[in-house]
This record gives structure tokens, sequence and C-alpha cells, in this order.
């Protein structure tokens, strides 16, 4: 068996394996932080109610900022400033040393917070499955039907058009 080695930065040596397992809870955090974005502060709270918690703090309280919307004309023209947008933002420490971050949009501080230690939990080795079979997963399966049930009255209201020609035929 042939083991790939790659060089850091630091000239340290680490296996193929130790960075794709980096890559996957990355993909893991950014699936999870998709979630929580779109669900409500009241959903994520009653659904961490049903796991046992363990102690963390506040490293930075909720805060409410802006942030300026950036876009581009056709998707590759040159940037323009479209607007600004209130957030809110959050950052929690475990016990364990784990570090969470939540920002979500409007000034909805508890939902920062909540996804920052909902960030935190996803990287515990001891929570993260936790964290995703009983409120990841749940939410995820609730926006789907959603999502769903909008698109299903959209197609309801929509209306086929077709032309008729003449003399043809």
């Amino acid at each position: 068996m042939k083991l790939s080695i790659i060089i850091d930065n630091f000239g340290a040596a680490s296996s193929v394996e130790q960075v794709t397992q980096h890559n996957n809870q990355q993909a893991q955090r950014r699936a999870a932080m998709a979630v929580l974005a779109h669900a409500e502060a009241g959903e994520i709270a009653a659904r961490l109610r049903n796991l046992a918690l363990p102690a963390h703090q506040d490293l930075r309280a909720p805060e409410n900022g802006l942030v300026m919307l950036r876009g581009r004309v056709g998707g590759d023209g040159a940037p323009f400033n479209l607007g600004e947008a209130t957030v809110s933002r959050a950052a929690v420490r475990l016990a364990t040393g784990e570090i969470g971050f939540g920002y979500t949009l409007g000034r909805d501080g508890e939902k920062a917070r909540l996804i920052a230690l909902c960030d935190a939990l996803v990287q515990s080795r001891e929570f993260g499955s936790a964290l995703e079979r009983d409120v990841i997963a749940p939410l995820r399966d609730q926006l789907m039907i959603k999502r769903q049930r909008a698109a299903e009255e959209t197609a309801a209201t929509k209306v086929d058009f077709y032309t008729m020609v003449r003399g043809e035929g």
C-alpha cells in the first residue's frame, strides 16, 4: 500500500487521510450552517433542548452590525456595492475547547448564538453525531418539506401558453 505525503507550510508532513478528514469536517460544518441559517431560532432551540449540552461560554456575545452586499452585472462583470444588510454574529467556546461562530441575516442575536453553539458542537467528536442526528437532520427534512410545498404551490399556478399557426397542417 502506497501512502502519499503532503508537506504543509510549516514543513511538517501529514497524510492524505488527515487532509481528507479535515476537508470532510469542513464540508459537514458548511452543510450544517446552511441548514441552521434557514431554520427559525425557536426550532433550533427546541431541538437543542433534547441534547445534554456540554458546558460552554460566550466568547463574543451576540451583536448586530452591517455588511455590504456586493453584486456583479451578469455574474462576471465588475463588482458594485448593492447595499447594506443587517447581520447578527456570536462566538461560543465549549468546555472541551471547540470554538463555534454564528452569523445570520437580521437582528436575531439569539439565533446567532444558537448557530455558534451548533458550530462548536459539530466540531466535537463527542457531540457531532448526536447534533447531526437530533438537530441538523430533522431541520433539513423540515426545510425540504417547506421547499417542496412552496414548489407545488407555485407549480399549481403555472400556465402553459402555446401558439396555433393558421393555414398550416
